[in-house]
């Protein structure tokens, strides 16, 4: 299917490794101008391939990103399709879990892709065709199973695609979200319990996940570029879960 996403401009934040990388690399195949960011520049030189460029920066950083928006601006001369990918998970229970480690979760979850979209949408307001903005967050925002820090971030960024997608729809800029339910890449907790407990976690994949296997990067990255694209015109503040039957969620 052609997407019609040739020399569109896409910046991914969180680009270096598992489902960015994915990510990031499907725009390329559609023959999109993609930018990656992350935080190590080691890992981002090594993710880059031809026709990508790489920022460096902390998205918890303000002026990491107003920088990294400055930048990405100024190699490719618009912004067309912003993804919020970058994120992780810390704590263990509430009551063992920290206030300061419950903020470092909302600002690296969920407020620095507010911040992010808010300056790509006001610069996308000029685009003739609009844009695009995919945010990244998980089942879990819809259900118990992870930590409670990660599942409160990933809860606000499904309300948060909802309100600001009924929102900038009106400028012509769509903004919805993917959320992925377990899947397996080389730099992924999941391969590390994998290889501890093989045991235990095809146990957990044969009782969790419908399917019968985990998810892989390429099939999270086949909807996240759908998404952005005129093809999912009618998709509108929308997250769609990616992950082969796990969640028990039922709307």
């Amino acid at each position: 299917m052609n997407l019609d996403l040739k020399a569109k401009a896409v910046l991914v934040t969180g680009g270096s490794k598992g489902i960015g990388q994915g990510i990031a690399y499907a725009f390329l195949s559609e023959g999109a101008k993609v930018g990656i960011l992350g935080r190590h520049l080691e890992d981002l030189k090594a993710a880059k391939k031809e026709g990508m460029e790489i920022f460096q920066g902390d998205v918890t950083d303000a002026k990491d990103r107003e920088r990294v928006m400055k930048e990405f601006l100024d190699t490719f001369g618009a912004i067309d399709v912003l993804v919020n990918n970058a994120g992780g998970s810390n704590g263990s229970s509430v009551m063992e879990t920290s206030m300061n480690q419950f903020e470092e979760a909302m600002h690296l979850n969920f407020l620095s892709a507010v911040d992010f979209s808010k300056k790509a949408a006001a610069i996308m307001k000029g685009n003739s065709d609009g844009g695009a903005i995919i945010n990244i967050s998980s089942i879990f925002g819809r259900e118990s199973g992870g930590k409670p820090t990660y599942n409160a971030s990933k809860a606000a960024m499904i309300s948060f695609t909802k309100s600001f997608g009924d929102e900038m729809i009106k400028e012509n800029i769509r903004v919805n979200g993917v959320a992925p339910g377990s899947i397996l890449h080389n730099t992924g907790n999941w391969k590390k319990r994998l290889e501890q407990d093989p045991d235990k976690i095809n146990s957990f994949v044969e009782e969790h996940i419908s399917a019968g296997r985990f998810g892989t990067v390429e099939e999270v990255a086949n909807v996240v570029v759908f998404l952005a694209s005129k093809k999912a015109s009618w998709v509108i503040g929308s997250t769609l879960n990616v992950d082969g039957g796990q969640s028990y969620s039922n709307f």
